[in-house]
């Protein structure tokens, strides 16, 4: 579970931080200064990265018990193409979904652990 939510989360971040570029600095350049460098290669690097984004917030969704079509998934799923929403979309699954899920799962890791015999 923590490797999923660390691909998730570094994807989140990548993705975010990729789409702000090319909405924000991008986009006003090849208005303004008909440079379109970073609207084509950094949009196409968005792209295929918002692809991987996509797989990885789907996987971890699955291993949190998300329903497939619920808005929930398909807000999460969707976050990646809208300036600035996968903050407030990892945010919200850290605290709502994830938080709880790694608690649970370390809970139930340390009472597996204290049941093993000694000695093995």
């Amino acid at each position: 579970m923590h490797a999923a939510v660390l691909r998730y989360r570094v994807m989140a971040y990548i993705t975010g931080v990729l789409i702000i570029v090319v909405c924000f600095v991008g986009i006003p350049l090849q208005v303004a200064a008909h440079n379109s460098f970073i609207v084509n290669d950094i949009g196409t690097v968005h792209g295929f990265l918002y692809i991987i984004y996509v797989i990885c917030a789907y996987m971890l969704s699955q291993k949190l018990g998300m329903k497939t079509l619920s808005w929930q998934t398909i807000l999460l799923l969707l976050a990646g193409t809208v300036p600035v929403m996968t903050f407030f979309v990892e945010r919200w699954m850290m605290r709502t979904y994830i938080t709880p899920a790694l608690a649970a799962a370390d809970a139930a890791d340390a009472a597996s652990a204290g049941q093993q015999p000694v000695g093995r």
